[in-house]
Order: structure tokens, then C-alpha cells, then sequence
């Protein structure tokens, strides 16, 4: 190549890399104004979710290692009976009948879009039917974000898109499972308590049975919050440690929590915050009462939920078929925010609970 057409190749690699950097700053840009848009309510959420759907599955992180060849996948706007339009994921194995159906309630301020994906993906990879859905102002359903008038509204919420599915003829006569994790297991716990006999066992992961006594205000601020609840309850000025900072052991996957773009990340309204303390006062009072097979597991070292509640719940449970397991130095975000062998043995113990399950479900009923 003589000189002159060197020059002009370096001038064409420069114009190239110029184009890219401008492309990506443009890119950058839009995103910039996606993310920093008022997320109160659902368009905003739902913009940011599809301008960043790629960017997110593409994180090194573990859980989005998992392939999802001969899956099918499905997302859906659904139309409750309060008219509020909640969005709804399901994955399938398509080469075979699953083995189970697995019912996933998500987390406070999160959705079943970001995280979960990965672990939807392994179970149904293992042979399982998972399907999810984000509650009324959560993720990508209609509704004030994180605002919750009332938990049990919240739960009857969620027994209503579960039931719809659970009648659908292909998935009637399989056992079905509740998966909680955090938020989310007080939701599979209260929907246990009003279906006592509905569900063949819940996964309970570091369930809100209680908060640590370092995350929840001080008694006498706990009051006043109350009052201001009957007056302002949509207002976001509850006092909260940073969640991912107490949630997430492994550094690097506590940065990734930023692509989680509709979480939930100002301070808690106060209505919500009142509510959540009532649901989880309410189920400490009422951890006798919890009949069905278990699976809870909780980290040792988790500042977010007490772990102690859920020992006082394998304890109390009135199931004769229960079984918890604690992991040392472990955090709240289990399948999340720990070191990759962590999730790794979690995701396997859940698995192997609802391979023993599937299995005994299906040998008493063949």
C-alpha cells in the first residue's frame, strides 16, 4: 500500500471512529433523557424498560448466562378487575410438558424484567413452567409507582392473575409452586394464608416476615408516619438505608443494580412503608398458621430482613414438610448480590427442593 492510500485509509478509520463516538454519545444522550424522565407512572417506565431491554441482558453477570434455547417466552398486558393494566412474563419449556408451575412474587421497588429473567431462565431450563408478573404501580403495570393503598388489595391482586393462569388447561393439572423472594415472600406467605389450600408448597428467599430492627424507624417516628399516612400517603419521605448497599455482598454486582432502570429508588412512601410494617406484624402473629411445604432460605448476614424470623417460622409453621437453610456471610439479595458459587448453590438448591416436590406430587397423584 503506498502512502497516499494509507493516508486515506487512517482518514476513513478516523471519520469511522468520530461517526461511532458521536453515535454513541447520541445514544448516550437519549438514554441519558429515558433515565432521568419522573417515573411516577407507567409510560416512563415503560420507555425506559425498552431503551434499555438489550443493555440489560447483555451485563456480565451470572444470572444472564443462562441460554434460553428451546424456551418459550411470553410478555403480555393484562386488564385486571380493578381495570389497571398489569404486565405479566411466562417461561415455557417448549420440547416438553413442565414439571411444575412455578409462580414468582418479586421484591419492594423491583420487577420481574431485570434479575429475574436470569433465574426464570434456569428454572424453566430446568424443566419448569415460570411465570410472573409486576404487581399494580410496580415495573411495567399500571398504577403510582410503589405506592400501596393496601397490602391485602396488593395479594388479592396477585391471587387474581395467578388463578387466571392456574385454570388455563394446559397448566391445570400440574403442581404449582410460589417462589417470594423479600416483599415478595410476605405476598406468597398472606396468599397461602387466605388460599390455605390452593398451592403445593411456597420458596420463601429471605422473606419480609420481619425488618431488621436497624431499617425499620424508631417507634416514636413510626407514629408520626402513621399520622402523616392518613393525611399525605403517597408522599416519599420515609427515612431508608441504601437497599443495595445492605442487599448486595459482591461489589461488582452491586454497580449492576443501575440497569435495574424501573426499580423503584426514592425514599419509600409513607403509605407503603405503614403498610409493609402492618403485613409484617400481621405474619409473625400468624406463623402457625402457615400449612404448606417450605423452602426458606435466608444469609446469615442479611441487615435488610431478620433472619431470625424466618428460624422462628421453620419452627412455628404448622407443615409437617418444611426445611430451611442459612447461608454464612451471605446478604439479602441471595440469587442476586453474592459471590457466583453462592447463587450457583442456590439456584441449585431450589431446583433440587422442586425436583423432590414435582416428583412426589406426581407419584401421589398417578
Amino acid at each position: 500500500m503506498n502512502s497516499v492510500d494509507q493516508v486515506k485509509k487512517e482518514e476513513r478509520e478516523r471519520e469511522r471512529e468520530m461517526s461511532m463516538k458521536y453515535a454513541g454519545a447520541v445514544l448516550e444522550n437519549e438514554l441519558h433523557k429515558v433515565l432521568n424522565a419522573k417515573m411516577d407512572q407507567v409510560p416512563a417506565r415503560r420507555r425506559a424498560r425498552e431503551a434499555f431491554k438489550d443493555i440489560q441482558l447483555g451485563i456480565d453477570h451470572i444470572l444472564f448466562k443462562t441460554r434460553c434455547d428451546g424456551l418459550k417466552m411470553k410478555e403480555s398486558y393484562e386488564v385486571n378487575s380493578r381495570g389497571l393494566e398489569i404486565f405479566c412474563k411466562s417461561w415455557i419449556p417448549a420440547a416438553a410438558r413442565p414439571k411444575a408451575a412455578v409462580f414468582y412474587c418479586h421484591g419492594y421497588g423491583d420487577t420481574c424484567t431485570f434479575f429475574f429473567e436470569g433465574i426464570a431462565r434456569k428454572l424453566a431450563s430446568s424443566g419448569y413452567g415460570v411465570f410472573a408478573m409486576d404487581y399494580p404501580g410496580f415495573g411495567l403495570s399500571e398504577g403510582l409507582h410503589c405506592h400501596i393503598p393496601s397490602f391485602d388489595g396488593l395479594v388479592d391482586d396477585v391471587i387474581e392473575q395467578y388463578s387466571k393462569i392456574k385454570e388455563n388447561p394446559e397448566f391445570h393439572s400440574l403442581p404449582s409452586f410460589l417462589f417470594g423472594q423479600s416483599m415478595g415472600g410476605a405476598i406468597a406467605l398472606k396468599m397461602h394464608l387466605k388460599q390455605p389450600k390452593v398451592w403445593d408448597g411456597a420458596i420463601l428467599v429471605a422473606p419480609m416476615c420481619k425488618f431488621a430492627d436497624d431499617m425499620v424507624p424508631p417507634k416514636f417516628l413510626t407514629q408520626i408516619l402513621i399520622g402523616i399516612a392518613n393525611v399525605f400517603p403517597k408522599l416519599k419521605i420515609v427515612p431508608q438505608k441504601d437497599l443495595a448497599e445492605a442487599a448486595f455482598r459482591d461489589l461488582k454486582k452491586k454497580e449492576m443494580t443501575a440497569y435495574n432502570v424501573v426499580a423503584y429508588k426514592d425514599k419509600p412512601r409513607v403509605l407503603t412503608a405503614v403498610q409493609m410494617l402492618k403485613t409484617t406484624q400481621e405474619i409473625e402473629r400468624r406463623l402457625e398458621e402457615v400449612s404448606l411445604p417450605l423452602l426458606i432460605l435466608h444469609g446469615e448476614a442479611d441487615t435488610v430482613t431478620d433472619p431470625s424470623v424466618s428460624k422462628a417460622l421453620y419452627e412455628k409453621a404448622s407443615s409437617s414438610d418444611k426445611k430451611l437453610k442459612l447461608y454464612k456471610d451471605a446478604y439479602h439479595s441471595l440469587l442476586e448480590g453474592e459471590p457466583d458459587e453462592m447463587i450457583i448453590q442456590v439456584l441449585s438448591d431450589i431446583i433440587s427442593w422442586l425436583d423432590e416436590h414435582s416428583l412426589k406430587h406426581s407419584s401421589s397423584s398417578s
